[in-house]
């Protein structure tokens, strides 16, 4: 298929533009893909023509157009792990009190997917759409933990693929592997404070029926607010509704 490798570029063209959040030159593209802008300029005017990207001439930009804001929207209505977590996260604000969100794995980090808020709480940076480093959240070593050893080696190679913030967050691998250890054992994964401080977060992994991670469902809650006692009764809750939403996609 000859027009594959041009398929390809075009779609890290989209990915480009989607993930600065404002227009960008084609230099900037050309520069950032490795790609010659002669055929840079190519795919930008090919994906122009059929309404992906817009050409903003005054600023000498492109971004992205309506035909990609109606793909967006199409799988927003058709996305299946979404609709089916909307009534296990209300009621797991209902019950805890707390904000809960959904999150899936993309490469090395985690994408949020679903938030949940509940009255009174405060807002969190996890909002959907936002994606933060796995190691550094509950709900990315929720998932990290339930995959193969050589999976996480792949995506997580070396301590330069390691984010941390503020000094605190996994240095190496080997404490990684230590983090994720505790996760499988507890059966669930905690995050103290590195998203935000102040801010606990507890999570557990959504398994296919290949015991596969599709998801991970997670509470976050003032630290000051709960004790050990009740993270214990957070964590029973979270896992109810990890295990009746891996129950819709058909885990048995």
């Amino acid at each position: 298929m000859a027009n594959a490798p041009a398929a390809g570029h075009a779609l890290d063209v989209l990915g480009l533009i989607a993930r600065r959040g404002e227009p960008v030159p084609a230099a900037a593209i050309a520069r950032d893909l490795g790609l010659p802008r002669s055929s840079v300029y190519h795919l930008l005017g090919v994906l122009a023509g059929r309404g992906y990207v817009r050409h903003l001439p005054e600023q000498r930009r492109y971004g992205l157009g309506l035909a990609a804001y109606e793909l967006g929207s199409a799988y927003q209505r058709q996305a299946p792990l979404e609709r089916l977590a909307r009534g296990p996260m209300d009621r797991l604000v209902d019950v805890t009190g707390h904000n809960a969100h959904l999150a899936v794995l993309h490469g090395a980090d985690v994408l949020y997917v679903v938030e949940q808020r509940a009255p009174g709480r405060p807002l969190l940076v996890t909002d959907v759409g936002v994606r933060l480093p796995a190691p550094l959240t509950a709900t990315g070593l929720a998932m990290l933990a339930a995959l193969p050893a050589r999976q996480v080696r792949a995506l997580l190679p070396d301590r330069d693929a390691l984010v941390r913030r503020d000094g605190r967050g996994p240095s190496s691998t080997t404490e990684l592997r230590s983090w994720l250890q505790r996760a499988r054992q507890r059966g669930y994964a905690v995050e103290d404070g590195l998203v935000t401080p102040g801010l606990g977060s507890v999570a557990v992994a959504v398994l296919d029926a290949n015991d596969y991670p599709v998801a991970a469902v997670a509470v976050t809650y003032p630290e000051d607010e709960v004790d050990a006692t009740l993270r214990d009764t957070l964590v029973v809750q979270v896992r109810h509704t990890a295990e009746a939403l891996a129950a819709r996609l058909g885990r048995r």
